[in-house]
């Protein structure tokens, strides 16, 4: 007798028939399927040992230390390691404890059911992934270029905003909503966001959460690509250190799968070895006489960025994405765990004070708008993404081994993520505040010279910590801090990236050891490539989400049902096409026409990512209300609600508001009315033609505002009408899919627990691999 699958709960039988004890009861038990082979899953006792209480005790002090420190530090000098301090603990705890109780009242996890990686194993989309490599796929594809910018430029709020926001925003909405959106694809075979809208909220929610999906993925992976051209252009250093990662990827694919499969150790070392040459050689590269085969311009940038992203996404995933993506952690988690160590050790002061009167007058020279909403709009990714709902109903329910993983993958991968957003906070906040004012505003304002930049920041009434006016900078500390790092000038460098590329060579070269690798300008150009590597992990990825998406959109038009069949070739390179065709026309335009293309879509980036989020929480919403109730949706719907708020009010505002730092409108009336007076100039605008063009962005950028937030709107109202008739109802079914016994075994986190040792040893004994590769073929 197997397992027989209940929506309501999976209650697992032993092959007498005897029903199995449940995560909730006291006893750990091993699960079987097959009364022929061994477990495929165990039941771990929810009781914490005492050697576990003591850890997690002194875990909380450090915290609540860090906590302290924060919120009642002030002054000149407050160590920015209490911010570390107060992040890492507080991870730690919301994994253990927050995370589990979605687990165990929500989800129930069952790993004797097959995952859709298991049950549609083709080898190409579908197949079974080893949860490390699966971790370091799904954090690369999920942390793109948000969590380093935002957080950068949210620093010119002060640093206590920030890091609130980022902290407890990821405990209760971003690692929610990640985890929340990969448990229901896995129970779906791996639906994208979009179909499971339309599976649970009808026909008109549905299809607005399709059309609201789908061109907020072109514009966010278009986005994406204009940042990742911006770190890669003119420098060959950075364009042969990405490039190598690539043949390195497939080589770590082929060797996983037919040298050496299962050693994920082993293929690990020769991955770091062999990208850190990389890097290294890189700076040879640069200096050598071939040097210049590697400095590419932008539009052959776009091209081979439209290329790669084509190749990633029909490419079988253990080939190029899966292993580069995995290989890209290493170098993103390595240096931001260096950061955090250089940090605790350096203790390096807070700049900014806690603070600054920018969040509150909303002048900010990154960018105009009050602390709320604008600061939630800004830092996105390091708190809640809605691009992260696409990869967790993407690529990764399509790998994942058992059900119980997702805790570590979606929400342990999302405080990765918030981890690295606190790091480039903190990279911010050290430097010195006339620098990164100099840094972050735009050339139209600082003169783009030291001496009027000098003139400029003396003239924001910046104070420290304490409350007391900064002094005066000199023109020369401009000059000399450019020169440190190796750069011409350092002024208006603006989008965030050179900021935190800045800070973090301010850390790193005054770090024992770290200081004898490099200087000051290594570091910054270090930092420069680490960024790169960030951005183009997301760009294959969701290009191969939106390969997803789209197939799943039109497999709902009649006579097209056949496109839902993701192992479908000809579906697969067809909507493959189209995608990169979208988002590869818009960023080519970009890099080919200053205020065309990807950059008229630009600033729409920020709110729609947030929307696509209000999407993701509407429909995780929806299906908790039918799964369990009202007792425990209160989990999804405080974020839903907040995120809502947040992004209506932002969308008002950027619609309405007759500031024109803000209001798309009031800027397009202006800019017309210039027009029609005769001007040749308007603002930044310097010619006829670019006066013209702001007429044009301005539009399409207002009406999209309009379109976004009403197809949000009708999302929020299909899920609202849905909880209501399911609690007048007394309940309603959701669309989970009955899937077959698993006949795989696999540990839920990074280190087995000593019962999956004791399952893994009788799988070694019974002579039988617990997660074959390549067994369907």
């Amino acid at each position: 007798m197997v397992p027989q699958s209940d929506h309501a709960r999976m209650v697992p039988v032993d092959p007498t028939g005897a029903l199995m004890s449940t995560a909730t009861e006291s006893d750990a038990r091993k699960l079987r399927t097959d009364p022929d082979r061994p477990p495929v899953a165990v039941v771990e006792p929810p009781r914490m040992s005492g050697r576990a209480r003591i850890t997690f005790a002194v875990i909380a002090v450090i915290a609540a230390i860090g906590w302290v420190m924060i919120a009642t530090a002030r002054g000149e000098h407050v160590s920015s390691m209490w911010i570390v301090l107060a992040a890492v603990g507080s991870y730690l705890i919301a994994l253990r404890f927050y995370a589990k109780l979605i687990e165990v009242k929500i989800h129930r996890p069952d790993d004797t059911r097959m995952t859709p990686a298991e049950e549609l194993d083709n080898g190409k989309d579908f197949m079974p992934t080893d949860r490390r490599v699966l971790y370091g796929h799904h954090f690369a594809a999920i942390s793109g270029a948000g969590p380093l910018v935002g957080p950068v430029l949210a620093a010119q709020m002060g640093y206590l905003p920030g890091t609130l926001w980022i902290i407890l925003g990821v405990i209760l909405a971003g690692a929610v909503q990640d985890y929340m959106v990969l448990h229901l694809s896995i129970r779906r075979r791996g639906r994208t966001l979009g179909q499971m809208a339309r599976d649970e909220l009808g026909m008109v929610g549905g299809w607005a959460a399709i059309l609201g999906v789908l061109t907020i993925m072109i514009i966010l992976i278009a986005v994406l690509g204009v940042v990742m051209i911006g770190a890669l252009a003119e420098s060959s250093w950075a364009v042969w250190a990405v490039a190598m990662t690539i043949p390195i990827a497939i080589f770590m694919g082929v060797y996983l799968r037919y040298l050496r499969p299962g050693k994920v150790s082993e293929v690990s070392a020769i991955g770091v070895v062999l990208l850190l040459a990389a890097i290294v050689s890189g700076r040879w590269v640069s200096q050598s006489d071939w040097g210049h085969i590697f400095i590419l311009d932008r539009p052959t940038l776009a091209i081979a960025l439209a290329v790669y992203g084509f190749c990633a996404a029909v490419l079988p995933v253990w080939l190029l994405l899966a292993p580069r993506d995995y290989l890209s952690t290493f170098m993103k988690v390595g240096t931001i765990v260096m950061l955090a160590v250089a940090i605790l050790i350096v203790r390096p002061d807070l700049q900014m004070p806690a603070v600054t009167h920018f969040a509150i007058d909303g002048t900010g020279p990154a960018f105009a708008g009050s602390l709320f909403p604008f600061l939630f709009i800004t830092i996105a990714c390091g708190a809640i993404s809605g691009f992260h709902a696409l990869i967790a109903s993407g690529t990764t329910p399509k790998l994942i081994e058992k059900e119980r993983q997702a805790r570590m993958i979606g929400y342990g991968g999302m405080l990765t993520e918030s981890f690295v957003a606190i790091m480039a906070l903190v990279a911010a906040c050290v430097i010195d505040q006339h620098v990164y004012f100099a840094m972050n505003a735009p050339a139209g304002v600082t003169g783009g010279t030291p001496e009027t930049a000098a003139a400029y920041t003396n003239g924001l009434n910046l104070v420290n910590g304490a409350g007391n006016p900064l002094p005066p900078i000199d023109p020369g500390v401009y000059a000399q801090a450019a020169n440190d790092v190796g750069e011409g000038s350092i002024i208006s460098r603006t989008g965030g990236a050179p900021t935190l590329a800045f800070g973090m060579s301010e850390v790193m070269h005054r770090t024992p050891i770290l200081n004898l690798l490099g200087d000051k300008a290594f570091w910054y150009h270090f930092a420069i490539l680490f960024e790169a590597l960030f951005i183009l992990t997301t760009i294959d990825a969701g290009t191969r989400v939106a390969r997803f998406m789209f197939s799943d959109a039109i497999g709902n038009v009649r006579g097209l049902g056949a496109f839902k069949d993701p192992s479908w070739r000809v579906g697969a390179w067809v909507s493959t096409s189209v995608m990169v065709l979208a988002w590869g026309s818009i960023l080519y335009m970009g890099v080919t026409d200053p205020l065309g293309g990807i950059n008229m879509l630009f600033p729409l980036f920020g709110i729609a990512n947030q929307l696509l989020a209000v999407i993701a929480l509407c429909v995780v919403f929806a299906v908790t209300v039918k799964k369990v109730g009202l007792k425990w949706a209160w989990i999804p719907g405080l974020p839903l609600f907040f995120v809502l708020i947040v992004t209506m009010t932002a969308s008002w505002q950027k619609i309405f508001s007759p500031d024109p730092k803000i209001g798309y409108w009031t800027i397009h009336n202006q800019a017309k009315a210039a027009l029609a007076s005769g001007q040749t100039t308007f603002q930044q605008a310097k010619t006829t033609e670019a006066v013209e063009a702001v007429v044009r962005n301005t539009a399409v950028q207002g009406t999209l505002s309009i379109v976004y937030a009403v197809l949000v709107l009708v999302v929020f109202i299909a899920a609202m009408t849905v909880v209501v008739r399911t609690l007048r109802a007394g309940g309603a079914p959701v669309s989970e899919h009955d899937a077959p016994p698993s006949q795989i075994f696999a540990p839920s986190s990074f280190v087995a627990t000593k019962l999956e040792k004791e399952v893994l040893a009788e799988w070694k004994e019974a002579g039988l691999d617990p997660t074959p590769v390549g067994r369907t073929h």
